[in-house]
């Protein structure tokens, strides 16, 4: 079974400028039952994990996927479904919450950069160096009181962000550079599913942890957040590290999509297994001869 996703539909390469209160926060389903989302999930974890295990014999490439989203989108949700099928020795997985002191004394992309994946590896960033122009720029109090950059980069904010615009794309580019490809995700949820989710995680006992009371006061910084990404969104999507702005108000329709769009990337690689000699094929028959004669 096969699912026909186009997701070109959701994908953005700065090409044309993208407005985001046009994108859908939903979509028609890709599945017919519940039943039938588990089978399509399933037949893109096997070929994510086998496609995975060529790129770790491989050792040339690496991929780099960012999720980005407002709270409640269902980001962790997202990366524990799709990736649940792939080798554990194949993926590492990063959630970026607040900077800590040491993070603080070094420039803003330096915490991420220590976590990126070795080649062979696949690696996801829950959150990312994206913060530093999304909520640092909706809350730019934060830029005074704590990150400590010489006055002069900091009397024009415009000019700050566009500094950084351009520091995130020379970085991906620099990636890309390297062999590591870089695929990012803006799961788009809805104000209203928004709020019914948190209305969920206080009405459901078993979802009360989930709940914080922060939370509700970044709503009302809404229409900012939406300004925030948009203008992200636009500067640092690239042809070689496009954006994908992917419903999120349907968590199995949103998991089945990034799950096709993974699994287009990896494809997209010109990766194959190491080729053994003769020599080394006729040495192997030794040793298995050897087994069996054990």
């Amino acid at each position: 079974m096969h699912v026909s996703i186009d997701t070109s539909d959701f994908k953005v390469t700065g090409k044309s400028k993208l407005k985001l209160e046009e994108q859908k926060t939903k979509v028609k389903d890709f599945y017919r039952s519940k039943s039938e989302y588990k089978e399509l999930l399933s037949e893109f974890q096997d070929e994510i994990n086998e496609l995975q295990r060529m790129m770790y014999a491989h050792d040339r490439y690496s991929m780099l996927l960012v999720f980005q989203a407002m709270d409640a989108a269902g980001k962790d949700g997202t990366i524990r479904a799709i990736m649940s099928g792939v080798n554990a020795h194949g993926i590492d997985v990063h959630a970026f919450k607040q900077p800590s002191s040491t993070e603080l004394d070094h420039d803003f992309l330096w915490r991420t950069t220590i976590r990126l994946p070795q080649r062979g590896r696949i690696g996801i960033f829950n959150r990312s160096y994206y913060e530093e122009v999304l909520v640092v720029r909706v809350h730019p109090e934060i830029i005074m009181q704590s990150q400590k950059l010489p006055e002069q980069l900091t009397q024009d904010m415009s000019q700050l962000w566009k500094n950084r615009y351009e520091s995130i794309r020379d970085y991906e580019k620099h990636l890309g550079h390297s062999g590591t490809k870089v695929v990012k995700f803006f799961l788009n949820l809805g104000r209203d599913e928004q709020r019914d989710r948190f209305l969920d995680r206080i009405d459901e006992p078993e979802k009360n942890w989930k709940f914080s009371e922060g939370d509700v006061k970044e709503r009302k910084f809404w229409d900012d957040y939406q300004k925030a990404y948009e203008d992200a969104i636009n500067a640092t999507a690239t042809k070689a590290a496009p954006w994908y702005v992917v419903p999120a108000d349907d968590k199995k329709n949103m998991r089945l999509i990034v799950s096709q769009i993974v699994l287009e990337q990896l494809q997209d690689l010109d990766m194959k297994y190491p080729e053994v000699s003769d020599e080394r094929r006729e040495e192997l028959q030794g040793y298995r001869q050897r087994l069996l004669d054990d």
